[in-house]
């Protein structure tokens, strides 16, 4: 396999760097197959699974019945027996249904045969808002997954990752829960060709800065990385660092962000009771607590139920204005908020950020 750095570099929406990722991982694994609600569909899950039927055929690839824990249940047999699978929810929501298969047999299999037995399972779920969803479609339930043993949870952000880390979630032995947020879909990024694999378990830095460290996952990444380039304008360089992997999370590059900068912000679009961001904070607390010179904060969802209207939504949702604001706020910058906010003003509503992007529903 050639690095990265020996492949040629194209720019590829994030949508269809997955379904390269999937299209070159089935190629080099004859034994895997796809299964999920509405694979196969003319839409293919906002085109990420879009020709691999007629590809690979539809013993490989194909739909599922509306039996969330059943089938969760038959892909785990089939993982065990040697057949790696990836399994597809077109809302987080549906895996509430399977989670007893997710955490009682997936996550455990390994640990309770000593090793001897392995679960090579992606199961692939998509979070976000859009089009008033509302409170059983839109909902940011990454927290769930990351608190179970077992399970590895990764949220990649750009597209070259998510190709990446697809692949690699692909060749791992044990479950791996793969969340991608609707929002990034039709964004651009420069990916490269051919099959490589993007590490599962660290974090990287987005954004050098000196002032503050701004820790995000998902969809909170291209917020901040937003947030942080108005906060440029106003005197204040944030570090953006994208966790990309929230199960384990890669504290050591965090601390060495904290210990420069001096202050953390975290961005999760999660609720903030139980969430990710109270995590990183409490984590970097005990362990950079000396090198910090104010408290952090957490920027998240409010511990409400999702709404549907979008005249609520423009109120649930942390955007880069947000973000940049409460940044502001930790440094007495109040004078320089209008700045922030005139930079960053946007005509479209929360809960469709893109008009131009339409979704399969």
């Amino acid at each position: 396999m050639l690095s990265i750095k020996d492949k040629k570099i194209r720019k590829l929406p994030y949508s269809e760097a997955i379904r390269e990722g999937i299209d070159q991982a089935m190629s080099e694994n004859q034994d895997l197959i796809i299964i999920g609600e509405g694979v196969p569909d003319p839409k293919s899950i906002f085109e990420t699974t879009k020709g691999l039927q007629e590809k690979y055929g539809k013993s490989r690839v194909f739909d599922m019945p509306l039996s969330e824990n059943g089938v969760t249940g038959i892909c785990i047999g089939a993982a065990l027996n040697g057949s790696p699978v990836l399994m597809i929810h077109q809302r987080i929501d549906f895996a509430l249904l399977a989670m007893d298969q997710i955490i009682n047999n997936a996550a455990k299999w390994h640990y309770m045969f000593n090793g001897q037995s392995t679960v090579p399972i992606v199961i692939r779920v998509i979070v976000g808002r859009g089009w008033g969803q509302g409170p059983q479609h839109s909902q940011n339930l990454q927290a769930l997954f990351a608190h179970i043993p077992g399970l590895k949870v990764i949220t990649p952000s750009t597209a070259k990752d998510a190709k990446g880390m697809m692949i690699s979630a692909l060749k791992d032995k044990n479950p791996v829960i793969f969340i991608e947020h609707r929002w990034l879909h039709h964004i651009e990024d420069e990916v490269p060709e051919g099959v490589y694999l993007s590490d599962i378990s660290s974090a990287k830095i987005l954004r050098s800065g000196s002032d503050v460290t701004i820790v995000a996952n998902s969809l909170a990444t291209i917020e901040s990385m937003k947030a942080a380039e108005a906060l440029a304008l106003v005197g204040v360089e944030a570090e953006v660092v994208d966790l990309r992997s929230i199960k384990p999370i890669d504290f050591d590059t965090i601390e060495k962000s904290v210990i420069k900068t001096k202050k953390i912000a975290v961005v999760d679009h999660s609720w903030r009771a139980g969430g990710i961001a109270g995590e990183v904070v409490s984590t970097i607390m005990e362990r950079c607590f000396d090198s910090l010179e104010q408290a952090p904060i957490r920027i998240t969802s409010p511990d409400h139920v999702t709404p549907t209207s979008h005249y609520l939504a423009d109120h649930y949702y942390q955007d880069a204005e947000q973000i940049a604001i409460q940044v502001l706020h930790m440094f007495g910058y109040k004078s320089k908020v209008d700045t922030v906010r005139e930079y960053l003003v946007t005509s479209n509503s929360k809960d469709v950020p893109n008009r131009d992007f339409h979704g399969p529903f």
